[in-house]
């Protein structure tokens, strides 16, 4: 399984961007799409997921970040509305197959002014 991921860049405090990331391989069935997210100097952090219809959010990004998933083309989206310089990380996505967790290559957003 392979993941691809996109979007990544720098924007301005209050700014938006859209990342997202396409699956690919031997993909029978996902059921979990996702992203973490790991900024300098820290561990890496659980930002959100979606599994079927449900998602789930850390309470930093709530409200301003909505996850997404394509499911016919493997693709699960990240929208991140109102970014702060707090927000600046690498950003992976992550599927998880029969139990097994798969990452991307990950994807950098910078918050700067």
């Amino acid at each position: 399984v392979q993941l691809q991921a996109s979007g990544g860049g720098l924007v301005q405090p209050g700014g938006s961007l859209r990342l997202s990331c396409a699956a690919s391989g031997s993909i029978f069935s996902i059921n979990v799409m996702g992203w973490y997210r790991q900024a300098p100097g820290k561990q890496r952090e659980w930002v959100a997921s979606v599994s079927g219809g449900s998602t789930l959010y850390t309470d930093s990004v709530k409200g301003r970040f909505t996850v997404s998933r394509d499911n016919a083309k493997n693709t699960v989206f990240l929208q991140m509305n109102s970014l702060k310089p707090e927000d600046t990380a690498v950003y992976y996505c992550y599927v998880i197959i029969m139990a097994t967790h798969y990452w991307g290559q990950g994807t950098q957003v910078t918050v700067s002014s």
